[in-house]
């Protein structure tokens, strides 16, 4: 058995070979993070092995850091290791009472854990080519998470300058009101505004919805507001109205390349009740390849949705938090689906209002409904049937 870790970084690699038997092949050495470099990285493995050796190589799991080098191993038929960082970051204090840590020190240790850990599982070319689909449903899940706090924006805009509008409509982030607020950003451009301009705006927006009666409303109210007549926040807000627009448009756009991406794969994911392709697609990114978890079990750590435990003596941990250490892209997918099934399936809303009954939060009752999620996914995924409701 080689063993080959690497510490990754931007601009350089630090490596190091070694055999089962703890004979140093190739002291640590550094590549660049070229092809140059990673054709030295292979020549280097070829004259320290022989044909009938197996061969590891470990890196840690460092983002796009680690994504060129990994696809150069894969294509290049060796076996990849992805370690998780706090995983080699124990491995290397238990090894040690002295605090060091350097690039040479982590490359020797990651080769180390992979002679000691015998469990661990090789990152496969499934794993690798679902990257894509992962940076879409990631690059959407901060598109999203960007919009949200501009909505935030829009609301304490008008908060300042026409705080009444927000009773007069259902809400203010629909296409009208955008559209309403983006020609007049204030209550006293609105009070100014020719009715016969202002009922065709909001008509043509909410086509056909709102008409004249609203207009009129919309109009007395604003001549009548406490709204502030600040230029500045109103320049502000016809930009972030314009911002949230790009943003729908940009949205729209990744998820017409995740659904085809899903389409290709057909997976039995969305086949669930409240599980569309979005979420779905997400979930599938996260996980990556299934046959790395021998268990539901194991997929639920590495989502960080199993318990702690704590025991010592006498003392028993009563209130077991989630660890909370896995990825919580895959956290957060999973207990935002975990709701739509709940709300759309008969058996996971009974299991959901059992826990309800038993006096827990439903914060705290999803959490359980969320474990049985990851369990029904991991399952299908496994046997490849598609998801059907118990007789």
């Amino acid at each position: 058995m080689i063993s080959v870790g690497i510490d990754v970084a931007k601009d350089k690699h630090d490596c190091f070979i070694v055999s089962s038997e703890g004979e140093v092949l190739a002291d640590v050495f550094t590549i660049s993070n070229s092809i140059d470099g990673f054709h030295c990285l292979l020549q280097k493995i070829g004259d320290c092995t022989s044909p009938q050796d197996k061969i590891k190589v470990g890196l840690e799991a460092t983002g796009h850091y680690s994504y060129n080098i990994l696809g150069f191993l894969l294509d290049n038929g060796l076996p990849a290791y992805v370690l998780n960082p706090l995983h080699t970051n124990l491995y290397r204090k238990s090894l040690s009472l002295r605090k060091t840590k350097t690039d040479r020190v982590d490359a020797r240790t990651i080769a180390d854990m992979l002679l000691s850990d015998v469990g661990l599982k090789p990152y496969t070319d499934t794993a690798y080519h679902d990257e894509e689909l992962q940076s879409l449903t990631r690059y959407r899940f901060d598109k999203v998470k960007e919009r949200g706090q501009l909505k935030q924006s829009i609301a304490r805009l008008v908060c300042i300058l026409f705080p009444e509008l927000e009773k007069l409509m259902p809400t203010l982030h629909i296409v009208s009101v955008y559209a309403l607020l983006e020609e007049f950003p204030g209550a006293r451009q609105i009070a100014q505004a020719h009715l016969t301009r202002l009922k065709t705006l909001l008509h043509d927006a909410s086509k056909g919805r709102y008409g004249r009666d609203v207009a009129v409303n919309i109009r007395e109210t604003a001549r009548i507001s406490v709204g502030s007549v600040m230029p500045a926040k109103s320049l502000e807000l016809r930009h972030t109205i314009h911002l949230i627009r790009e943003l729908d448009a940009e949205s729209d756009e990744i998820e017409a390349e995740i659904q085809k991406i899903m389409d290709k794969l057909h997976s039995r994911i969305t086949t669930i009740p409240g599980i569309g392709h979005r979420m779905g697609a997400m979930i599938l990114a996260e996980v990556g390849d299934f046959s790395r978890f021998e268990s539901p079990d194991k997929l639920l750590a590495y989502a960080g949705l199993s318990p702690s435990t704590y025991q010592s003596g006498q003392l028993k941990n009563c209130y077991a938090c989630m660890e909370k250490r896995g990825s919580r892209y895959l956290r957060y997918a999973i207990f935002n689906a975990a709701k739509y099934v709940c709300l759309w399936d008969p058996i996971f809303s009974a299991y959901l209002a059992k826990k309800r009954a038993e006096g827990k939060h439903y914060n705290v009752a999803i959490s359980p409904a969320a474990k049985k999620l990851v369990r029904l996914i991991y399952a299908m995924e496994k046997s490849r049937e598609p998801y059907r409701l118990a007789a």
